[in-house]
């Protein structure tokens, strides 16, 4: 079994009797799975980043012209400072 009352202090718990035994049960299991899994052997097997055959379908990275300030300005109702005035939100 394995012994939750750590993780329920780190986590500032009270869990009831009962709960803290199922808990504890269902945590043992998970981590006995795991434990098969790091006795799996993996000698000459190449690790994998994804099982799917996919190649990379980004576009190119190209540099193209960007807008200024007063371009971007030019179609605001109002600004101010160089930047867009709008409503306050908050009172």
């Amino acid at each position: 079994m394995f012994d939750i009352k750590r993780y329920e202090a780190i986590a500032m718990l009270d869990l009831p009797d009962d709960e803290r035994e199922s808990l504890s049960e269902r945590a043992g299991a998970l981590l006995e799975r795991f434990d098969i899994l790091e006795n799996a052997d993996t000698e000459n097997v190449e690790p994998l980043v994804s099982v799917l055959d996919l190649h990379t379908v980004l576009r190119e990275d190209i540099s193209e012209k960007h807008l200024v300030r007063d371009e971007i300005l030019a179609n605001a109702p109002e600004q101010y400072d160089g930047y867009f005035l709008v409503p306050g939100t908050l009172e």
